[in-house]
């Protein structure tokens, strides 16, 4: 099972990070180690002192698919999550400083938070599915998948020409504008449409 990240998804998030729009998505991975799951708390490491919350539509993959074409695309999921991409924002702004690979800053053990899936069939319209983010009970992020740059399908076709996605996958699709820091003690909740669909605490 992998992990994959899109970034860049969201013109709001694109304009507070000060980056260029991309003209196709971008991607990167994290390990199987990165999983905090069932609602387990997520633990401040020792290396950064600003991870920030990014939180993000998941799809996970059902079948085995290479050079999937963006007409199939949506037969290769049948779940639709809510989860967490944690950042090291202190060390991506380094890496990127430098020209370096950003795992470092991404990819850390406990990085990736998902806790339980929903049936694609549930939702109306994939293309305006609602959710948010809050933070010791505070809105902090809210988005909605008529925003994304690139579409659950397109995003699945392009990374299937590189990499041959299989079953229990996972792809994080990108964060809304909102992005934020977390401290030792925030309870972290996120909402999918009205659906509560993980709780984490950062301890």
């Amino acid at each position: 099972m992998k992990i994959i990240c899109i970034g860049l998804n969201y013109k709001s998030h694109i304009e507070e990070l000060g980056k260029a729009i991309p003209a196709l998505p971008v991607f990167f991975l994290k390990p199987e180690t990165a999983l905090t799951t069932r609602n387990r708390p997520f633990f401040y490491p020792d290396f950064s002192n600003n991870i920030h919350y990014e939180v993000e539509l998941v799809v996970r993959i059902n079948k085995l698919g290479k050079h999937i074409q963006k007409k199939f695309a949506h037969t290769y999921y049948d779940e639709i999550g809510l989860g967490i991409d944690f950042t090291a924002r202190d060390i991506q702004a380094e890496v990127f400083k430098n020209a370096l690979p950003w795992e470092i800053s991404k990819a850390f053990d406990g990085s990736a938070v998902v806790n339980r899936f929903l049936p694609k069939k549930q939702f109306e319209d994939l293309k305006n599915i609602n959710f948010s983010l809050l933070k010791n009970n505070q809105l902090v992020q809210q988005g909605n998948t008529a925003d994304m740059l690139f579409s659950i399908d397109e995003i699945i076709a392009h990374i299937s020409q590189f990499i041959t996605l299989k079953i229990g996958d996972l792809i994080f699709t990108g964060t809304p504008c909102g992005i934020g820091k977390v401290e030792i003690g925030d309870e972290l909740e996120g909402v999918l449409e009205n659906e509560v669909m993980f709780k984490c605490r950062v301890k």
